[in-house]
């Protein structure tokens, strides 16, 4: 793949981190201002940010951007409904923890691809954050598009915005959200079209593991909802990977 081998090569230019660095910046300060992160995202961001374009040049970027845009609107949609029930996220954004959950499993495996060349990392990174973009959309779309949830391990029901509550409309919104970053990926060159339902599975999966990770030891309290969205980004890397070997 072409547009993969320009990407490994970007990664080993050093005049090329100038420019990672600079849309880095860019890309920083936009997500602050348009309040999708406080200012610790903003830094959390601008450093997964930096992995991902260094790593993996500018369709690394274009990834990331469109996981973003997903994000930012599936939060803002039904706004109004989410702060009633308490779920609303707040008004400065998403901090360093909330980003770096989602995004630190990404950039180490653009960090590996830039330092080994292997594609199978490129398929790794893409897996992260369609599972990242699979599971924000599903959380922030399910908790506006039904009354209630179903609890995924026992399908009792509760309220929308239980840990472990899972919905028909956020569940197929959630897929719709990374099969468009996974399509992105595609169109920059990253996958064959052929592969693209190894990271759209991944995500997928790697969502259900958030799920039942939230159903079972989030609601005891014995690990936080960061650690959760660490856990499902690195299991559906890690699933990606061995698929794709």
């Amino acid at each position: 793949m072409l547009t993969a081998l320009f990407a490994h090569a970007w990664a080993l230019s050093w005049q090329r981190f100038v420019v990672a660095a600079s849309v880095t910046l860019v890309f920083a300060l936009v997500g602050r201002a348009v309040r999708g992160v406080n200012w610790s995202g903003a830094a959390g961001g601008a450093g997964a940010c930096f992995a991902l374009f260094a790593g993996m040049g500018p369709a690394g970027f274009a990834l990331l951007a469109t996981l973003f845009l997903a994000t930012l609107l599936s939060t803002r949609i039904g706004y109004a409904r989410k702060q009633k029930l308490g779920l609303a996220e707040r008004r400065e954004g998403r901090n360093a923890r909330q980003v770096l959950a989602n995004l630190a499993v990404a950039a180490l495996c653009a960090i590996l691809f830039a330092a080994r060349g292997s594609h199978t990392w490129l398929v790794a990174t893409v897996a992260a954050l369609a599972e990242a973009a699979t599971d924000t959309v599903a959380s922030e779309i399910g908790q506006v598009g039904s009354d209630h949830a179903r609890l995924i391990t026992t399908w009792q029901r509760v309220r929308p915005g239980v840990d472990g509550g899972i919905t028909f409309s956020g569940t197929f919104a959630g897929l719709l959200g990374g099969l468009l970053l996974c399509m992105v990926a595609v169109v920059g060159g990253i996958l064959m079209p052929s592969e693209m339902w190894i990271p759209v599975t991944a995500g997928f999966t790697g969502m259900l593991a958030d799920s039942f990770l939230g159903a079972t030891i989030q609601r005891r309290g014995w690990i936080s909802n960061q650690a959760v969205n660490l856990c499902a980004t690195l299991a559906a890397a890690a699933l990606a990977y061995l698929l794709s070997v």
